[in-house]
């Protein structure tokens, strides 16, 4: 019987010693989570983990374009524990309709360097009227996906936010299920997050109709001035519903980006948000003088930035990821 317990007591110590160093060999959140899929309401890692990203939202790219670099993606997953980033690529006025090569190489560039930092990215196609020429974004989707579908970092916005005058099941969904096709063909795994109508407000009408494709999350933005708790009623509605919702853009502030700042109401977001496990970026990575900015007028280019260079909603969201996002990945044993 001693022996017994004693073989039972050096296996367990075994199995401790490797968990405790394959714990200490992760030193970043794809590392601990891998292939990220839909089950149900939740997202969840490779090895069945639910996971909840969170992370900052860069701005349109044709007007924000100094803050498409590497050093921007390093800084935000070192210092402000970023799990994820968006590359809000602008679609039109002035942004990938016009200039293809310019906007998708900024694309790339974010994309590049969150895989080196080993954080989650949102390739995302910031357009208001998307379905309007879907030829475009099956394009742009499936160069995407054959250049990146082998990482596991990266998941497909395919359309940010429709207006409120189209249809979910005549305009959104078949926009959306000829997009996915030309991503399944190279990228049969990583996510796809899809807008929803009336600024990616209304997912409820998704989940009473969702598209084919299992492996698919649905958008919800919000800002926090102007949708409170009936936005959160028709995020819960929709999740009864089966679906898993992913708030790939939030503000602290009235829906126009400016107005005044709300940091309760942001709270009470948050506290949702962590009690269903949604992924969030907040947007934005940007020093336009308004008050969704995390960047006061003339914010450096390459991250550094000190509290005095923040506005008070990126001192707000910052802190929320540093606090949350830490405990997430130990740091690498020494």
């Amino acid at each position: 019987m001693r022996l017994k317990r004693k073989l039972a007591l050096i296996a367990c110590i075994f199995c401790l010693l490797i968990s405790s160093t394959s714990l200490f060999a992760q030193s970043n959140i794809v590392e601990k989570y891998g292939q990220l899929s839909v089950k149900g309401n939740y997202i969840v890692g490779e090895h069945g983990d639910t996971v909840q990203l969170r992370g900052m939202s860069l701005f349109w790219s044709q007007w924000m374009s100094q803050y498409y670099n590497p050093f921007v993606v390093k800084y935000l997953k070192d210092k402000w524990k970023c799990t994820v980033i968006r590359a809000a690529m602008g679609v039109d006025m002035g942004g990938y309709a016009d200039s293809r090569a310019s906007e998708r190489e900024k694309v790339m560039t974010i994309v590049d360097a969150a895989i080196k930092n080993g954080i989650y990215v949102i390739i995302d196609y910031h357009s208001h009227e998307a379905h309007a020429n879907p030829d475009m974004a099956k394009k742009f989707f499936a160069d995407m996906a054959k250049k990146y579908g082998k990482y596991p970092n990266v998941l497909y916005e395919i359309y940010n936010e429709p207006l409120n005058y189209v249809s979910w099941s005549k305009d959104i969904k078949p926009y959306a299920e000829t997009v996915i096709e030309s991503i399944r063909q190279y990228d049969p795994d990583n996510i796809v997050i899809i807008g929803t109508r009336q600024w990616s407000q209304m997912v409820s009408e998704a989940a009473v109709d969702p598209v084919k494709d299992t492996n698919s999350a649905y958008t919800l933005h919000f800002y926090a001035g102007s949708h409170k708790q009936w936005l959160r009623d028709e995020a819960k509605k929709a999740m009864d519903k089966g679906i898993a919702l992913f708030v790939t853009e939030f503000g602290t502030c009235h829906a126009s980006g400016n107005g005044s700042y709300d940091p309760e109401e942001t709270r009470l977001w948050f506290d949702f948000m962590d009690k269903y496990k949604i992924s969030w970026c907040n947007w934005s990575i940007a020093d336009k003088d308004e008050t969704a900015s995390a960047l006061k007028p003339g914010g450096f280019s390459a991250g550094g930035w000190e509290d005095s260079d923040l506005t008070p909603s990126g001192q707000l969201v910052r802190d929320e990821m540093i606090l949350k996002n830490t405990p997430i990945v130990p740091l690498k044993k020494k």
